[in-house]
C-alpha cells in the first residue's frame, strides 16, 4: 500500500509500506479521502516536532470504508462506510474520571500522537468509527471532523436560537462556525481582513464585514441595537484579534477562544471584568458532536461544494500542503483511493 510520510520540515515521502493485519477490536479502512487542514500544516512546518515522531503518517479528516475486522469487533461488517472520531483517551485520568474524556491529560489525538490516515489502509480501534447513512458521498464525509470541531464550538458557547454572534476569521473552521451557528438559529457575521476570504464566505451566502475598513465595535453596536453580541468566537489566531474581541461582546456576553495561539497574548481583562465576560476555550469535540456533524452534511446544511476547493492524489501529497500556504485554499482533500 502507499503510505504519506512526514520526514522533516516542508518534506513528505510517498512510499510503499506493507500493511498490518487489524489487531483485536480494531478494523482496517480503505481509506478514500483526506482532509488537510490547519494542524497538519504546523505539523508540516515542522513546528510540532517536539510532539511528533518522525517518520509519522500523519492525517485525522477522512472517510472510507472497512475492508476487515480484528478479533472481537461486532456492530460492523466490511462495506460500512465510516469515518473515525480521531481521539483516544485513557480513562483513568482526572479529566476522564471527571467526565471529559475527549480532553484526556494523556490523550492520544490519532493522527498527530499515532499514526493517521494519509495511507490506503489504515487500522483503527473499533470504538472511534462513526458510521455514515447513505446520503453523504465519501468526499463530503471527509469534512464530518471539521464540522464536529465546529458544533462542538457553538455548543460549548451555549449559543442560543435568536442570538447574534460575531466569528473573527473566515478560515475553514470560521467558515463552518458560521454556518453551524446559523443552522442552530442564530444570528452571524464573520469578520475577516482578506478580501478572497470574505468573498468566499458571502458566497456561501455568509454575512461578512472588514474591520481594517470599518470600526468592528461600532458596527457591531449598530447590528445588536447597541447591546454587542451574544457570543464572540475567536478563530482567527491573531493577537490583535484577541485584544478587539472582548469589546465585541455584550454585558454578560460569551467569548470562545477556537484558534491555537502558539504564545500568550495580551487581551482586555477590564473589560471581561467590566462586562462580566465569560471566556471559554473549545477544543476537539464528543461523540455526538460527530453524530451531528454527520446529520448536517446529509441534511445538506453545510456548503460542501463550495467549502472543498481542491483535490490532489496521495502521490502528490506535498503540494497540498504548498496551496494552503498561499491562504487561497478553504478545504483541500487528498484522494488516497485513487492514488
Amino acid at each position: 500500500m502507499l503510505a504519506a510520510s512526514y520526514v522533516g520540515a516542508r518534506t513528505m515521502t510517498v512510499e510503499e509500506q506493507q500493511p498490518a493485519e487489524p489487531g483485536a477490536g480494531e478494523v482496517r479502512i480503505a481509506v478514500a479521502y483526506v482532509g488537510i487542514c490547519g494542524t497538519d500544516l504546523h505539523v508540516f512546518h515542522g513546528d510540532m516536532d517536539g510532539r511528533v515522531s518522525t517518520p509519522a503518517t500523519i492525517g485525522h479528516e477522512m472517510s472510507g470504508t472497512i475492508v476487515a475486522l480484528g478479533a472481537g469487533v461486532e456492530g460492523w461488517a466490511v462495506g460500512d462506510a465510516v469515518t473515525v472520531m480521531p481521539l483516544a483517551w485513557d480513562g483513568t485520568c482526572p479529566a476522564c474520571r471527571a467526565g471529559h474524556e475527549h480532553i484526556c491529560q494523556h490523550l492520544d489525538f490519532i493522527g498527530i500522537d499515532s499514526p493517521g490516515a494519509l495511507q490506503e489502509y489504515w487500522n483503527v480501534p473499533a470504538p472511534t468509527l462513526v458510521r455514515l447513512p447513505p446520503g453523504i458521498s465519501l468526499r463530503d464525509a471527509a469534512l464530518v471532523e471539521p464540522v464536529a470541531v465546529a458544533v462542538h464550538d457553538v455548543r460549548r458557547s451555549e449559543l442560543a436560537a435568536g442570538d447574534k454572534a460575531v466569528v473573527i476569521g473566515a478560515g475553514p473552521i470560521g467558515v463552518l462556525i458560521a454556518v453551524v451557528a446559523a443552522a442552530f438559529g442564530a444570528e452571524v457575521v464573520i469578520a475577516e481582513i482578506d478580501p478572497n476570504r470574505r468573498a468566499a464566505a458571502e458566497g456561501m451566502g455568509l454575512t461578512t464585514m472588514d474591520p481594517s475598513s470599518v470600526d468592528q465595535v461600532a458596527w457591531v453596536e449598530e447590528w445588536t441595537g447597541g447591546a454587542g453580541a451574544d457570543v464572540v468566537f475567536e478563530v482567527s489566531g491573531s493577537a490583535a484579534a484577541v485584544l478587539g474581541a472582548t469589546g465585541l461582546a455584550k454585558v454578560r456576553g460569551t467569548l470562545v477562544v477556537v484558534a491555537i495561539h502558539s504564545q500568550p497574548r495580551p487581551i482586555d481583562l477590564h473589560r471581561v471584568f467590566w462586562r462580566e465576560l465569560r471566556l471559554l476555550g473549545a477544543r476537539v469535540y464528543r461523540r455526538h458532536d460527530f453524530e451531528r456533524a454527520v446529520e448536517l452534511l446529509a441534511d445538506g446544511a453545510i456548503p460542501a461544494e463550495q467549502l472543498i476547493t481542491g483535490i490532489v492524489l496521495l502521490r502528490e501529497v506535498e503540494s497540498a500542503f504548498g496551496l494552503l500556504e498561499t491562504g487561497q485554499a478553504m478545504k483541500l482533500l487528498v484522494e488516497v483511493s485513487a492514488s
